[in-house]
């Protein structure tokens, strides 16, 4: 099997009724000098507007606004390339998968990174997100090569929908300000709790899904019997 030919591609996101057909209407109006490749940097240029952003919230936090518009950036690149080398039947499934998926690792690195080095969220949590999510897509990419599905959405969830909750929290953010809580081990902010909560969603996927990925693929896979020709 060649993954990046023949995979099955699952992304059954709350979003997607929305999300699809806006997605569809950009590709189908998209001028003729746009191209997949520009779009992935238009992504990633998205990702950099929102690591300086929040970088820049030391100095006030009405960039916090200028982080959500860098997501959306980021959203318009990051999920119309794809849907644009489909709409234009233009696809370089090798090519494309290699460098969405390179990219998206290197993007979501800076673009926690940069949450966790802004005034709101303590580096530590922020970096445990980074683990999570950086470990659900070894498995997701695992998993593809091994049976041929690419799932994306996890309980109707993906990049998508986490996108809008950052945004949101970056809303918050701006209207309450930093608070900070005491803990026996450290003192953590607010906004600690529901990044520390995704992260523990995403270890969560990820031992879950190995182990039940695992079990099955050991009932399939099952090696030679004595006396049996391997």
């Amino acid at each position: 099997m060649t993954a990046s030919q023949d995979h099955k591609r699952v992304n059954d996101i709350l979003l997607g009724p929305i999300e699809r057909p806006a997605l569809q209407w950009l590709a189908a109006h998209s001028p003729a000098w746009m191209t997949p490749d520009k779009l992935t940097a238009i992504g990633t240029a998205g990702a950099f507007l929102i690591f300086f952003s929040y970088l820049a919230t030391r100095i006030h936090p009405g960039f916090l606004w200028l982080a959500s518009l860098g997501f959306l950036i980021n959203w318009y690149g990051d999920s119309l390339d794809g849907t644009l080398a489909r709409y234009r039947k233009i696809q370089r499934p090798k090519y494309g998968f290699f460098i969405d998926h390179t990219v998206d690792a290197f993007t979501e690195t800076l673009i926690v990174l940069g949450l966790g080095l802004s005034i709101y969220v303590t580096f530590s949590v922020a970096s445990l997100a980074l683990i999570g999510y950086l470990m659900l897509s070894v498995f997701v990419y695992v998993r593809t090569f091994v049976d041929g599905v690419f799932q994306i959405s996890y309980g109707k969830l993906g990049p998508t929908e986490v996108r809008v909750i950052i945004v949101a929290l970056n809303t918050a953010m701006f209207f309450f300000g930093v608070r900070t809580i005491t803990l026996p081990f450290g003192q953590f902010t607010v906004y600690d709790i529901p990044v520390a909560l995704i992260a523990l969603i995403l270890f969560a996927i990820f031992v879950g899904s190995t182990w039940t990925k695992a079990r099955e693929l050991a009932t399939i896979d099952r090696p030679p019997q004595p006396g049996q020709s391997p």
